[in-house]
């Protein structure tokens, strides 16, 4: 491949302002105010973990932020082949002006200073935000969020439903339920009444999206309000629940979301195949995996029962995507969306972008988000997504297949930011 053609299409890639159509950002703390913001995320306290550091000492009641980052920074030399450890050099080269090869325990202190330096600029939120080429950021807003105190068409509202539809059982989520939706529920009529007026309540305040994390098992059908009308009493009365019940209760709420969805004209994200909890000892969001047991066929009733529904569909593994790359190629409201978790390294992102620009319609691809906690992870992480991009669409479709350059790169456009426009209705 030629290394000048990809760097043409790469730099063309490059300058484009992006969409980022998912992340877990808190509007009111976007930025990091210190290192320990940034490598605080799990992807370093769950590899230093791994790599022989105690979750003890990682989780330490009270630590310091410095003496947090330095015990981290000690576990950086087994993990600098990682590209989590390539994303933090290049934040800090970017963000910093860390001149470096390595963040060592010999210079690691004058990088934090430095950083805290910067970060405590005024407008070191929107200096973020201009040199990572961000025009829009969408959130992950539990259910009760109020949705104020920060400019919701730029952070977008997306109405994240993992606790309606798994814990219900637990009295504090139904309490925040009927408190945010002043609501009393008794049965199925006023349990969708409820989530109704949550969907509502953010769509009045500009959400474009409604999204859930599933596990393996869960399958979707539609229950008989009659037929869920017992469970939802007991539950509402704070009855314990069979796991029979308990199920019935989940896909009764599920469905009334797609339904929802559907009334409302919102996407439906659904994030597949995560396994919560088995490394039971594990640090703070280090416990989870994927489990290659899930299927997509488990959502065949619900791809089918609600055509006017989109529903982009990120998949945990990479075994997971072929069956992904079928199920959008066949069913015209699945889209492929983004490369998530363990899936988000360069190796598997390049052979999961090739198969579906190969396979799938070019408009049913959103090819990237950040999935962030704090701002300063989009520059490196967009950026290790459109390398790999230019590299495909260099190779596949330029030298391969004799593709203009400009035909590849409008391409590339479309998958970064185009479908996000018109698949949530954002510009």
């Amino acid at each position: 491949m030629s290394e000048q053609l990809r760097r043409r299409i790469l730099d063309e890639l490059e300058r484009l302002v992006l969409i980022d159509p998912h992340t877990h950002i808190d509007p009111q703390a976007a930025a990091s105010t210190t290192l320990a913001d940034i490598m605080g995320y799990h992807y370093y306290t769950e590899l230093a973990h791994s790599a022989g550091l105690p979750r003890e000492q990682i989780e330490e009641a009270g630590l310091d932020p410095k003496e947090k980052v330095g015990r981290l920074v000690e576990m950086l030399g087994d993990l600098d082949n990682t590209i989590q450890v390539s994303w933090l050099v290049e934040m800090c080269r970017e963000f910093f002006g860390f001149e470096e090869e390595r963040i060592t325990p010999d210079n690691w202190e004058s990088l934090y200073d430095s950083a805290g330096h910067k970060m405590a600029q005024p407008d070191w939120e929107q200096q973020v935000l201009r040199q990572s080429k961000l025009e829009k950021v969408f959130l992950t807003n539990d259910f009760d969020d109020p949705l104020e105190g920060f400019d919701t068409s730029f952070y977008i509202p997306c109405l994240r439903t993992d606790e309606l539809v798994f814990h219900l059982t637990k009295p504090e989520v139904r309490r925040r339920l009927e408190n945010s939706s002043r609501i009393h529920v008794r049965n199925a009529a006023t349990l969708r009444e409820a989530i109704a007026q949550r969907f509502s309540h953010f769509v009045s305040r500009g959400a474009k999206a409604c999204a859930i994390s599933l596990p393996p098992n869960f399958e979707p059908h539609d229950v008989d309000a009659t037929a869920a009308n017992s469970t939802i009493s007991a539950a509402f009365s704070a009855q314990w629940l069979t796991s029979d019940q308990a199920t019935i209760l989940s896909r009764f709420v599920f469905w009334t979301l797609a339904e929802l969805c559907a009334d409302h004209h919102l996407p439906f994200d659904l994030m597949i195949g995560v396994n919560r909890s088995v490394y039971r000892s594990g640090v703070y969001q280090g416990m989870d995996l994927f489990d290659k047991r899930v299927s997509l066929l488990q959502y065949k009733e619900l791809f089918n029962s609600f055509p006017q529904v989109t529903f982009p569909v990120s998949v945990l593994a990479q075994t997971s995507n072929q069956e992904l790359v079928s199920y959008s190629w066949i069913f015209p409201n699945v889209v492929t969306n983004g490369h998530w978790w363990y899936s988000n390294v360069p190796g598997s992102i390049e052979a999961d972008t090739r198969s579906r620009l190969e396979a799938v319609p070019q408009t049913k691809q959103i090819g990237y988000y950040s999935d962030m906690y704090k701002l300063e992870f989009a520059l490196p992480k967009f950026r290790m997504y459109r390398r790999v991009l230019a590299k495909v669409l260099a190779g596949a479709f330029v030298e391969d297949r004799g593709w203009s350059e400009t035909r590849a790169i409008d391409l590339g456009k479309q998958v970064l930011r185009g479908n996000v426009e018109r698949i949530f209705g954002v510009s």
